[in-house]
């Protein structure tokens, strides 16, 4: 009978020492949790980062573009190089843009620059440039 009670004896420490290793080991699967969460978080901002600029390049080269043929419309009705540059920010107000520039040609093209402010934090403005008018 002494070998079984040396053998109960091992068995219950076997079951000790798993019962403390497990004791040991709570907390880790949430450590690892929220890493994964702060890694994805990380991931998630910086795509969000990465869209909110694209979309604002977008829609600044689209308000340039509109503010250009507005302005040289103007022009080919003949009116004066400063009222297609007023007509230009018109459009460019109505499109949440801010006309920088606009420089009116003789050859009857027109130049407009336009700022869009980018609506993330920290990265400035996204800024086009658009002509209209014939060919150069």
């Amino acid at each position: 009978m002494t070998g079984c009670a040396e053998r109960g004896r091992a068995v219950a420490a076997v079951e000790v020492a798993r019962s403390g290793a497990r004791r040991r080991d709570h907390g880790c699967a949430t450590v690892l949790v929220v890493s994964v969460v702060a890694v994805i978080l990380v991931v998630a901002g910086g795509a969000f980062t990465l869209v909110g600029v694209v979309v604002a390049s977008h829609r600044a080269r689209a308000a340039a573009d509109l503010s250009a043929l507005a302005g040289a419309a103007v022009i080919v009705r003949g009116e004066s190089p400063s009222s297609a540059c007023a007509r230009a920010a018109a459009v460019a107000r109505r499109n949440d843009a801010v006309s920088v520039s606009c420089r009116a040609s003789p050859d009857l093209g027109l130049e407009v620059v336009v700022t869009v402010e980018v609506a993330v934090a920290g990265l400035g403005a996204a800024t086009a440039r658009s002509r209209a008018g014939p060919a150069p």
